[in-house]
């Protein structure tokens, strides 16, 4: 389980003038899939780089399974057990998808078996394994070999910062299948950052963070009805404007 006690996030504006980014978030995320949502400046994506160690918190505590690691390096939470994916994934000149598998699972796989990780994700594993992780690549192929390195690490908790970011439908089509099968297989916890109704359709709660703070959170039953009603209702304004 994860547990954000308390968590705000301040920074320096052009001005010097402190601007909270999140404010006194407190949560406890103990599901397999929770997707995180809420209007564009509301704090998602700091928060999940605030999860991943990327950023530190200004105040307050960050728990995984009792254990405090607010003070803890990106390296340190990855050996504790959480893995988290770029909106943008970092392409690797001269670095070959299997060595990246390799790294991400922590030892020399054979082939055969980094090829089973690949499959996963729905790549064919011939046409991938011996690839470079360059700009050959499309943004959707990069994304489900990052969900193949992450599948390969075998972590308690994964963050997905809005995966769907920068690719075409057809990728995001099977992104969204890819999602489905970990939901079904996953022993640890998904949390993803979306806009997207049919990611948000699959998680098991849906967290809204709004001007850095928790709007709501709830199972999807009793919140996603609620932020559809909202979307429909921001479109038909935009519509009357024009």
């Amino acid at each position: 389980m994860l547990e954000l006690q308390n968590v705000s996030y301040v920074v320096k504006d052009e001005n010097n003038v402190d601007k909270a980014i999140l404010k006194d978030i407190s949560v406890k995320i103990n599901d397999r899939f929770v997707a995180v949502t809420g209007p564009n400046g509301g704090g998602k994506s700091t928060l999940a780089k605030i999860i991943a160690g990327i950023y530190a918190p200004t105040s307050g505590k960050i728990l995984l399974d009792g254990v405090d690691i607010t003070e803890l390096s990106i390296t340190e939470r990855a050996k504790m057990g959480i893995s988290f994916a770029f909106q943008q994934p970092v392409r690797f000149k001269g670095i070959t998808v299997k060595d990246l598998i390799c790294l991400a699972a922590g030892k020399n796989l054979k082939i055969s078996e980094a090829c089973e990780y690949l499959s996963e994700v729905g790549l064919c594993a011939r046409d991938y394994i011996n690839r470079e992780v360059n700009a050959s690549l499309s943004g959707g192929e990069l994304k489900r070999i990052e969900i193949a390195m992450i599948i390969a690490r075998g972590t308690k908790f994964s963050v997905f910062d809005e995966p769907e970011a920068g690719i075409d439908l057809w990728s995001f089509n099977n992104l969204i299948q890819v999602f489905e099968n970990m939901h079904k297989k996953i022993k640890g916890t998904i949390l993803i950052i979306s806009h997207q109704e049919r990611i948000l359709d699959i998680a098991d709660k849906i967290l809204v963070v709004a001007d850095g703070r928790v709007a709501d959170f709830g199972v999807k039953k009793d919140i996603l009805p609620g932020l559809l009603s909202s979307k429909q209702i921001a479109c038909k304004t935009l519509i009357d404007k024009l």
